[in-house]
């Protein structure tokens, strides 16, 4: 039985799903991807009634954000950043679009002057799935939010601190899901 099976993840999008199943995606990878993806459909239903944004891009950008560790499987149990552009080109080879494409560049690089609000949530759910709290990161969010939709900061700030908060409750479980798969 597995540690999440009380959890029912959220299906991945049907491209991101043929994807890694076209390009023998490592189970690990596909777990982890799950996770992300479980986590920014959390994020996205928290945002979308707030502030309008292309939900479908952000949710296929979780889902797909780290496939170039398809090329890079040192990467899936260490670090490093070279799945990042090989992850971008490999989706742009399979015909995926550019504006989906991004994520796999974008994910960890949100302090860039041309990041959406979508690539903000990929990153966010990338860090927040295992509990990790990047204020700069939360707090572009809180800003684009704020700006957006006319709130007081420290509202939104209130509010996401509160999701995060219960996202990272249950990363244990998350964890030791994406431990049982193998790398």
């Amino acid at each position: 039985m597995s540690t999440l099976d009380a959890v029912k993840l959220r299906p991945l999008p049907d491209q991101a799903t043929r994807l890694l199943e076209t390009l023998d995606a490592p189970p690990r990878l596909v777990a982890h991807l799950r996770l992300v993806h479980d986590v920014a459909c959390e994020l996205v239903e928290w945002l979308y009634p707030v502030l309008p944004f292309d939900r479908a891009a952000a949710l296929f950008g979780a889902a797909t954000h780290d496939i170039g560790k398809i090329v890079h499987r040192a990467e899936l149990s260490g670090p490093g950043s070279e799945h990042e552009q090989a992850g971008y080109e490999l989706l742009l080879a399979q015909g995926v679009q550019e504006d989906y494409a991004r994520f796999a560049r974008t994910h960890a690089s949100w302090n860039s002057s041309d990041i959406r609000l979508e690539d903000l949530v990929v990153s966010l759910a990338d860090k927040i799935w295992k509990a990790k709290r990047v204020p700069d990161l939360e707090q572009l969010i809180v800003n684009r939010i704020a700006t957006a939709g006319g709130r007081e900061k420290w509202q939104v700030f209130m509010e996401l601190d509160d999701l995060l908060d219960r996202l990272a409750a249950t990363a244990d479980r998350r964890l030791a899901y994406q431990a049982e798969h193998p790398v």
